[in-house]
């Protein structure tokens, strides 16, 4: 595992979070911050970072070396040319 891995799956864990706590936040139709059930919602964010992570692990063997992808397609931050 790279150092390379170790930030992509960090970024894709970090998006994952988020986009998890704003799912159950949507879900829940809060209308203000007070009424949010914040142990739920931080549980299922917190377990989908889990899942992110775990999956990331998983996919060493399948995609392109030294990225947390299952795909060939991605390449490691750093090595894309220029636009």
């Amino acid at each position: 595992m790279t150092k390379q891995f170790w930030i992509d799956a960090a970024e894709r864990a970090v998006k994952t979070f988020a986009q998890a706590l704003l799912a159950v936040l949507t879900v829940q139709g809060v209308s203000d911050l007070l009424s949010v059930d914040w142990s739920r919602a931080l549980s299922v964010a917190a377990l989908a970072t889990v899942i992110s992570f775990l999956t990331s692990l998983l996919s060493l063997r399948l995609g392109k070396s030294g990225t947390a992808s299952a795909t060939d397609v991605v390449e490691p931050a750093g090595r894309h040319s220029a636009l």
